[in-house]
C-alpha cells in the first residue's frame, strides 16, 4: 500500500478549498495533503477550538493558510457567513468539499425521529445547504473551473441495515452530484463524488464502533484486500478529483472500498469461506453428476 503521495509539487498551487469538518479525521487528512500540494484551505465545523487547533497544526506541519470559522452546515445563514467570511479572506473559492456527517449504529426501531433528524439534517441538508450556498455565488458572478467534491458511502446504492438515516441522506448526496453534474456542467462547475469503505479514524470510528467491537468484528475481513484504506490513499484520489488533472469527470462517484461492497454484493461471494479441500470434494461431485 502507498503511504505518498499522488501528484506533482504544487498541482493544487493557489487554489482555495472549502472543507466542511475539515478540523478532525478524513477532511482534516485530504486537507493536509491539499496543503502539501499548494492549496489554501477554509475549513468550518461545530467546535472553534477544534479548528484552531487544527489548523495550527496543519500550517506547521505543511505551510501554506488554513482559514477557520466555526459554522453549523444545518443553518442556511451560517454556511453563508462561512462563504462570505472566506470570500473576504481570501477573495474566491474554487473547491467546495462536502464532508462533514453524522453517524450511528442502530436497529432502526430503536431510533427516535430526533436521531433521524441529527443524521438527516448533518449530511444531506448540510450538503445542499453548502452546495447551494457556494454553487449559487459562482453562478452569480459567472465564475468558471469550480468543482463540488462530496463524500457519499457505498451503501448509498444499496441500502444498510442498521445505518438507515445515514444510507437515505448520502443517497440523497449522491442524487444531488449526479443531477447537478448535468445542469450546472453549464456555469462550468463539475459535480464528483468519493464513496470510501473502511478508513478508520479516531474520533468517528471510535463513535460509529466503540470499544472492542471493531476488533470482535474483524471489518478487514469484510474487504477482499484484508485491510482497510490509508488516508494517503483517500487524499489521493480527492487531490486528484478536485485538480485539473479531472476536468473531464463529472458526476461520477468513484468508489475506494478494497473491494468491499462487491463483496457483499454477490451472490455467492460467501464462498470464499469454503477450504480447499472441500472444493476438491465439490469438484468432484460436480463430474460426477451428483
Amino acid at each position: 500500500m502507498s503511504q505518498e503521495g499522488m501528484l506533482r509539487e504544487g498541482a493544487l498551487k493557489d487554489k482555495v478549498i472549502v472543507i466542511t469538518g475539515g478540523g478532525t479525521g478524513l477532511g482534516r487528512a485530504m486537507g493536509s495533503y491539499f496543503l502539501e500540494l499548494g492549496a489554501k484551505l477554509a475549513i468550518c465545523g461545530r467546535r472553534k477550538e477544534v479548528l484552531e487547533k487544527a489548523a495550527s497544526e496543519m500550517m506547521e506541519a505543511h505551510g501554506s493558510e488554513v482559514f477557520t470559522f466555526p459554522c453549523d452546515v444545518r443553518k442556511y445563514d451560517e454556511v453563508e457567513a462561512f462563504r462570505d467570511a472566506t470570500l473576504a479572506h481570501y477573495g474566491k473559492v474554487d473547491v467546495l468539499l462536502n464532508n462533514a456527517a453524522g453517524n450511528f449504529i442502530s436497529p432502526t426501531e430503536r431510533l427516535s425521529p430526533g436521531a433521524f433528524d441529527a443524521v438527516i439534517d448533518i449530511v444531506l441538508k448540510g450538503t445542499k445547504n453548502c452546495t447551494l450556498a457556494f454553487g449559487k455565488n459562482w453562478i452569480q458572478k459567472e465564475e468558471k473551473n469550480k468543482v463540488v467534491l462530496s463524500i457519499t458511502t457505498t451503501y448509498a446504492a444499496t441500502g444498510s441495515a442498521f445505518v438507515v438515516p445515514s444510507a437515505m441522506a448520502k443517497a440523497g448526496v449522491s442524487a444531488m452530484t449526479r443531477s447537478l453534474a448535468v445542469e450546472w456542467a453549464r456555469y462550468g462547475i463539475r459535480f464528483n463524488a468519493i464513496a470510501p469503505g473502511p478508513f478508520p479514524t479516531e474520533g468517528a470510528w471510535s463513535r460509529l464502533l466503540p470499544g472492542d467491537i471493531p476488533d470482535m468484528l474483524k471489518i478487514e475481513n469484510q474487504v477482499p484486500l484484508k485491510r482497510a484504506g490509508t488516508m494517503q490513499e483517500l487524499a489521493n484520489l480527492a487531490a486528484f478529483l478536485v485538480s485539473d488533472f479531472a476536468a473531464y469527470m463529472n458526476g461520477e462517484i468513484v468508489t475506494i472500498d478494497g473491494g468491499e461492497w462487491l463483496l457483499g454484493a454477490g451472490e455467492l461471494n460467501f464462498l470464499e469461506a469454503v477450504p480447499d479441500e472441500m472444493w476438491d470434494w465439490i469438484g468432484e461431485a460436480t463430474r460426477k453428476g451428483k
